[in-house]
């Protein structure tokens, strides 16, 4: 099976002014691509190249230390980084947050400014390189961050929602070292709550 680079859900310049075209342009095209054909060149002629993305990533995450540890990094991301698309919505098509996850939101968070507050502030904690999620864990909302490559997909009690990313090249070109404002951007303008919602839906069923 050969891992392909899904497409981008909305057109390059969908999300200005917060992320710019030639951001996404260098992130989708040229980071998100590299993992994609970085994951095909690994899987090549091997037992599992016949494995889905998600299998990929589970079989290879327990063995950082070795050769498999490139391939999670690597698969890892495509999954990351799809997801993160997903979680963004075009800056002229703003979302609403769907009854049903803003009723967990309020429960959990006590409304949807302070979770987009949480989010920022996981987001400013995150040293280095990696990703803010919102998750369901045990029946709850949680936001946690990851480093590097790492996904919620490796942890069975948490369900990904949606995502930022918070590795520079996701903001560098247009906000330099300002990591405070593009995580205010996303958060304020562009989050994509009915996906959240959807991701909400699937875990009960």
């Amino acid at each position: 099976m050969t891992i392909q680079l899904p497409q981008l859900p909305y057109a390059e310049d969908a999300l200005e002014p917060a992320i710019s075209a030639r951001t996404v342009s260098f992130h989708y095209g040229k980071h998100h691509a590299g993992y994609v054909q970085k994951t095909n060149e690994l899987i090549a002629g091997q037992p599992y190249e016949n494995a889905s993305l998600e299998e990929l990533i589970l079989m290879s995450a327990p063995k950082p230390d070795s050769t498999m540890g490139i391939l999670f990094d690597n698969a890892a991301q495509v999954w990351n980084h799809t997801f993160y698309w997903n979680s963004l919505t075009p800056a002229d098509q703003p979302q609403s947050v769907p009854d049903s996850l803003r009723q967990l939101i309020d429960r959990d968070f006590g409304s949807v400014e302070a979770l987009k507050a949480k989010l920022v502030r996981k987001g400013l904690t995150l040293f280095g390189s990696g990703w803010v999620w919102l998750v369901l864990e045990n029946g709850g909302l949680r936001v946690v961050k990851t480093s590097n490559a790492g996904t919620p997909l490796t942890n069975p009690d948490q369900k990904p929602l949606l995502c930022i990313d918070v590795w520079e090249h996701a903001y560098y070109l247009d906000e330099q070292n300002r990591r405070a404002d593009y995580l205010k951007q996303v958060t304020d303008n562009l989050l994509n709550w009915s996906f959240a919602a959807e991701n909400l839906e699937k875990t009960e069923e």
